[in-house]
């Protein structure tokens, strides 16, 4: 049988899957303010009601948050629900 080749990884997973470098850069952003909405909710142990009202958005946007439909979501809100959230935002240049 054969086996398919191993490809080392370039650190991101989104430029693994063929996204330029700046959709890689992108869509790592999102995903990463994503998941610490999503950490934050749980924390907090937040209802998706109760997380609608402290982000200022429906709870179907909420469902879409926790069920990772980045997507649906620009960076621009994902800031934006950061912050309203209660944590800090920083972009740090490497």
């Amino acid at each position: 049988m054969d086996k398919e080749p191993v490809i080392e990884s370039s650190g991101n997973v989104f430029t693994d899957l063929g996204f330029t470098p700046e959709e890689a850069t992108l869509l790592t952003m999102r995903a990463e303010l994503m998941a610490r909405l999503r950490e934050t909710i749980a924390e907090r142990g937040w209802t998706q009601i109760q997380a609608a009202e402290h982000l200022g958005i429906g709870q179907s946007r909420v469902s879409d948050l926790v069920r990772g439909k980045w997507d649906k979501f620009s960076l621009d809100m994902l800031v934006t629900l950061a912050t309203r959230a209660g944590r800090r935002v920083e972009l740090t240049a490497t």
